[in-house]
């Protein structure tokens, strides 16, 4: 069956943004989706599909049998360990971008939610999901500057810690985008190797964005970039001629759709495609995400995409022996 089939499959019973984010708590933003998930992959043509997270290691003859997880066998008809806390080998750092274009909702005043907040929601189910596994995970706000950091951990309270500091930045106002100072900042404080996960729109020039990406890759860091759009700057379906409102500088400019339609969308596929090449280029993976997207959708693709990167390594260390 082909990759497409799998994932129309997997979207049965997901739950429409709008209709998730009516939710006030992140908390249980998160619990919907990742639950919502493991029902159905369960469901799905891909029940098999399985990957070795941190929390846990396939059993082996001479295992503990005390420590086999039946919810995992049950899920996976596959037969695994709990691993303990000092076996633990994954930091993942998650880079969410708080500037003021993530407060652009496409809907106007009957939006439901911005890019920032389903950014946050984003953000808080993979931290929800990567803690469930085992895994320490950290968290960057930033807009201009670096606003907070919070260490990765994997330690009672550390879920509460990641979303209360998520909760906080609804009621900030960002300001202009930077990605370049941010990026430099989270370098220099986070010297060793994991995984860091940028979520953002990602509307900074192309050739700062590309050489401090591939700083972060260089020092070794394993990078995942979400580029966070909404439906309505992908598609620019707006029809009547009004004024619209940049809302990084706060200058409103008159435009008519019809005139300007043809040249935005070439030149924004022309930043998609230079954004994706610079991740492609950097070994970095990319994924342009929309804001009507359901989010078990994007956690099935972040799955996939790390079961993918773990036989490229494997494949990797085969052939240097």
């Amino acid at each position: 069956m082909r990759e497409e089939d799998g994932k129309s499959e997997s979207l049965k019973g997901s739950i429409d943004p709008a209709t998730l984010m009516k939710v006030r708590s992140l908390e249980l933003r998160a619990r919907v989706v990742v639950e919502g998930f493991w029902k159905g992959l369960h469901r799905s043509p891909h029940h098999g599909f399985c990957v070795e997270f941190s929390e846990y290691r396939q059993y082996v003859q001479g295992d503990d049998p005390r420590f086999i997880d039946w919810k995992v066998m049950a899920r996976s008809d596959r037969v695994y360990i709990k691993k303990f806390e000092d076996e633990t080998n994954l930091r993942c750092f998650l880079l969410v971008d708080q500037s003021r274009s993530m407060s652009y909702a496409g809907g106007g005043s009957e939006a439901t939610h911005s890019k920032s907040e389903y950014a946050n929601t984003l953000a808080a189910t993979l931290a929800y999901f990567l803690l469930a596994q085992g895994d320490a995970v950290g968290l960057v706000t930033f807009d201009e500057h670096l606003d907070h950091f919070v260490p990765a951990r994997n330690r009672p309270g550390q879920l509460h810690r990641l979303l209360g500091q998520l909760e906080l930045s609804r009621d900030q106002d960002g300001v202009g985008t930077d990605l370049i100072g941010p990026l430099k900042k989270v370098a220099d404080l986070v010297r060793k190797r994991g995984l860091m996960m940028l979520i953002s729109d990602l509307l900074a020039p192309i050739e700062d964005l590309e050489l401090h990406l591939a700083y972060l890759a260089a020092a070794g860091h394993d990078l995942v970039v979400w580029q966070v759009l909404d439906r309505s700057e992908l598609e620019f379906g707006f029809e009547r001629a009004s004024h619209f409102c940049d809302v990084e500088s706060g200058n409103d400019v008159f435009i008519d759709p019809n005139l300007a339609r043809e040249s935005y969308l070439k030149k924004l596929q022309a930043h998609l495609d230079a954004v994706k090449g610079t991740c492609e280029r950097n070994g970095i993976d990319y994924r342009l995400v929309a804001t009507d997207e359901p989010l078990d959708q994007v956690l099935f693709d972040f799955v996939s995409m790390r079961e993918k990167g773990a036989g490229k390594n494997v494949r990797r260390r085969n052939s240097a022996l």
